[in-house]
C-alpha cells in the first residue's frame, strides 16, 4: 500500500514542477495584458483599421481634399488664365457680399428662401414617424410590403423624372387641366408649375412625396427592436392598439426622431439643388432660389467662381458651427451628443 502512495505522490510531485512554468507564464501574461496588447490583438485590431481604408481615402479625397478650393474665393479666378494667372484680391468678394445693396437683398431673398423650405421640411419630418407607425399596425404582410414599396419607390427617382411627371399632370395643358376643363370646374388652366404663388409649400409638398416611404425605413427597423414583452403587458393590462401604438411605439422611436432631428437643424442651410434647378422658370426664380441654386447660378451661369465660392465657404462654416451648436444642446437637454 506504501509503494502505490509513494509512486502517486513522485508523479503529482513532478506534474506540480511542470505544471509551475506554465502558470507562471499565463501569470506573467495576465499581469502583462493590462498594459500591453497580445500580438494577435494587435493583428486584430490593423486588420479592423484596414477594412476602414478605403473608406477613410474615400472621405479624404471627397470631403477634405475638396476644400482646397476655397482659395479661389481669394482671386479673381479666370478659368482661361488659370489660378497661378488670376489677380489676388484678398477678402473682396467677403466685402462685396454685405457692401453691395443689391447683393445683400439677394442674399436675404435667399436665405429666406433657404429657411423656410427648411424648416417646412422639418415640420414634415414627423411624417415618416407616423407612416411608419401606422404601416407597421397592418396585418397582411404582402400589403405591407406592397405599399412600402409602392412609398419607396420615388426616392430612387431622378428630380429630372419627378418633374417630367409633374408636367404632363400640372402643366396649362397637363392632364388636371383637361380634367378639370371637361367637368367644367374651370374655364381657364391654372398655373401650378409657372407661378411665383405658393412656390414653397409645392416644392415641400414634392420633397414629402419623394422621401416619406424612404424615411419610414429607419423607424421601421427601430420598432423592429421594440422588446415584445411591453406590447405583450399592454395587452395583459387591455391596452388597445391605438393605445399601444400611443404609449409604446412612439415614445419608444422617440431617441431616433431627436436624433434624425437636431441633424435636420444642423442642415438647415443644405437644402441641395437638383429639385430647385429642374422646378425653376422665369415665374418663380425669385421664390424657388435657395442658396446652394443661387451658388451654382451664380458660379456657373453668372460666371462668377470665385464669389459663388465665398458664398459656399461661408455655408460651410455656417452649417459646421450650427451642427456644434446642435450637439451640445442635445448634450445638455439629453444628456447624449451627435458626434
Amino acid at each position: 500500500m506504501a509503494a502505490p502512495v509513494g509512486i502517486g505522490t513522485v508523479a503529482a510531485t513532478e506534474a506540480a514542477h511542470e505544471e509551475s512554468p506554465r502558470a507562471s507564464r499565463r501569470g506573467l501574461r495576465g499581469r502583462s495584458a493590462g498594459t500591453k496588447p497580445l500580438p494577435s490583438h494587435r493583428r486584430q485590431s490593423f486588420g479592423l483599421f484596414l477594412s476602414i481604408l478605403p473608406l477613410l481615402v474615400l472621405v479624404f479625397l471627397f470631403s477634405y481634399l475638396p476644400l482646397y478650393g476655397w482659395i479661389y474665393s481669394l482671386f479673381d479666378y479666370r478659368p482661361a488664365r488659370g489660378l497661378a494667372g488670376s489677380e489676388f484680391v484678398g477678402l473682396q468678394w467677403f466685402e462685396m457680399l454685405v457692401g453691395s445693396p443689391t447683393q445683400v437683398q439677394q442674399i436675404v431673398q435667399v436665405m429666406l428662401n433657404t429657411l423656410a423650405m427648411s424648416f417646412l421640411g422639418i415640420a414634415a419630418s414627423v411624417l415618416p414617424l407616423a407612416f411608419a407607425v401606422f404601416l407597421n399596425e397592418i396585418r397582411a404582410t404582402w400589403f405591407k410590403n406592397l405599399v412600402q414599396t409602392i412609398t419607396t419607390l420615388p426616392n430612387f427617382i431622378s428630380w429630372v423624372l419627378v418633374y417630367m411627371i409633374a408636367f404632363s399632370m400640372f402643366s396649362t395643358t397637363g392632364m388636371v387641366n383637361g380634367l378639370l376643363e371637361n367637368i367644367g370646374l374651370i374655364t381657364e388652366p391654372i398655373k401650378f408649375l409657372d407661378s411665383d404663388e405658393h412656390v414653397w409649400l409645392k416644392m415641400a409638398a414634392w420633397g414629402i412625396w419623394k422621401t416619406v416611404g424612404w424615411g419610414a425605413i429607419l423607424y421601421l427597423a427601430a420598432i423592429a427592436g421594440i422588446d415584445q414583452s411591453l406590447y405583450e403587458s399592454a395587452r395583459v393590462d387591455g391596452a388597445g392598439r391605438f393605445q399601444t401604438m400611443w404609449h409604446i411605439t412612439v415614445p419608444q422611436l422617440m431617441p431616433t426622431f431627436f436624433v434624425l432631428l437636431m441633424l435636420s437643424i444642423a442642415n438647415i442651410l443644405n437644402n441641395g439643388m437638383e429639385q430647385y434647378y429642374v422646378f425653376q422658370n422665369a415665374f418663380n426664380r425669385e421664390q424657388i432660389q435657395v442658396l446652394d441654386l443661387y451658388v451654382y447660378n451664380i458660379g456657373m451661369t453668372g460666371n462668377n467662381l470665385s464669389l459663388a465660392t465665398a458664398i459656399g465657404m461661408l455655408k460651410s462654416l455656417i452649417s459646421v458651427a450650427l451642427l456644434l451648436s446642435v450637439n451640445a444642446l442635445s448634450k445638455r437637454v439629453r444628456g447624449t451628443s451627435l458626434i
